[in-house]
Formats: C-alpha cells, sequence, structure tokens
C-alpha cells in the first residue's frame, strides 16, 4: 500500500516537511518559507495536513535511523 499515491509531491518532500516540523518545532510558515527557498512552493495549510496525516510513520521511519554522534577523538581542536 503506497500512502503517497496521488500526492501532488512527492514523497521526499512530504516526509521532508513533517521531519523538520517535529524534529525543530518550527511553525508552519516558517517552514513554508524554508521550502519556498529551497524552490518548493507549497501552503502551511498543506504541510498542517501532511503532519496530522503522516505523523506515525515518519516516526516509526525515523526512528530506524538514528543519528551517529561524533566521537570525542574526531571533533577538531578549539584553539583556545
Amino acid at each position: 500500500m503506497n500512502l503517497f499515491k496521488g500526492r501532488h509531491f512527492t514523497r521526499d518532500v512530504i516526509l521532508w516537511a513533517v521531519r523538520w516540523y517535529c524534529k525543530y518545532g518550527i511553525s508552519y510558515r516558517e517552514l513554508q518559507e524554508m521550502l519556498a527557498e529551497r524552490g518548493v512552493n507549497v501552503d502551511h495549510t498543506t504541510i498542517y495536513r501532511w503532519v496530522c496525516k503522516y505523523p506515525s510513520f515518519s516516526s516509526r521511519h525515523f526512528l530506524r535511523f538514528p543519528v551517529s554522534q561524533p566521537s570525542a577523538g574526531t571533533l577538531p581542536a578549539s584553539g583556545f
């Protein structure tokens, strides 16, 4: 079953917007501006609908790909 079938935007754009909203807690209008800067013209109410429709899918998807933290040995020296 394809949850994104018939959508105007691609799966990647939808998940990108939902992830940014959930992870950073920015407003829908700020997210609309950020996407517009990247060439994706979408209304803030559309982003709201995506967040309402895909929250469980996005949380399961993102938990599978944890963000790794750099080890202390790989951080550059600060020089202070």
